[in-house]
């Protein structure tokens, strides 16, 4: 039996037009509230597409991934642990290089990611040309332009994304390399880091953040570790109970 829902994170900066993308996608079929424990504004929506039901979670605005911040945390969180079947970073083909540092740092999160370059239509005013292909081919992913607020694109997006959660698009991320002290001791943490987590995250992502001194990640992977511990000997009780 094929799946039919799927889960699909928005990620953005401030002011790309990502939630234009969102209430275009989503409609009035969209709700909102807090994260849990936290006082950032949690927003989902669902949409259709080829009898597939998207679920589509709009992250808070940030300009990174680390953990600066609530919002960026919320952001980083989700990705790492919820692990969407797609996510969809927006890029303000006005800004490029500068929103250009928060979809690295997805892609080195994950490797089903899509690049939307909004606000196409403003940068034509600039007279700013931009190749997806050659953005696509650099990056390793798709990268589709749009212009949200005319609902330009967003049929190819759409078609992109059922595609890539079905996988029929094979995606490989562009590797940003360091200093050679740091990736030799990206190097040195991997097998540790494998050994705690198996492949249930990205390894280099985790050295990078644990070489950062992400605290703040530590505390999130040690308290998943022990809730999913917990959980396993909780249905292994049940079960065993239930055999009985």
């Amino acid at each position: 039996m094929t799946r039919n829902n799927y889960t699909i994170a928005l990620a953005g900066n401030p002011n790309t037009g990502k939630s234009t993308l969102f209430n275009v996608l989503t409609g009035l079929r969209q709700h909102t509230g807090n994260w849990p424990g936290k006082t950032v504004v949690h927003a989902e929506g669902f949409f259709t597409y080829k009898d597939c039901r998207y679920k589509l979670v709009d992250l808070p605005g940030t300009y990174s991934l680390y953990s600066n911040s609530a919002d960026e945390e919320v952001a980083r969180d989700f990705i790492i642990f919820e692990k969407p079947d797609a996510t969809i970073v927006v890029l303000d083909a006005t800004a490029l290089e500068r929103n250009l540092n928060l979809a690295l740092q997805v892609l080195e999160m994950t490797d089903r990611v899509i690049v939307c370059v909004n606000l196409m239509d403003e940068a034509k005013k600039k007279g700013i040309r931009i190749d997806p292909g050659k953005l696509s081919a650099s990056l390793g992913v798709p990268v589709i332009p749009i212009s949200a607020r005319n609902k330009e694109g967003i049929d190819v997006l759409l078609e992109t994304l059922d595609q890539m959660v079905h996988g029929k698009i094979k995606t490989d991320p562009i590797v940003v390399r360091y200093g050679p002290d740091i990736e030799r001791r990206i190097h040195e943490l991997i097998p540790s880091i494998k050994e705690l987590f198996g492949d249930a995250y990205p390894a280099r992502w985790v050295a990078l953040r644990l070489l950062d001194g992400d605290t703040s990640l530590l505390r999130a992977l040690q308290q998943r570790s022990t809730r999913l511990r917990k959980e396993a000997v909780s249905h292994a009780d049940h079960h065993s109970a239930a055999s009985v």
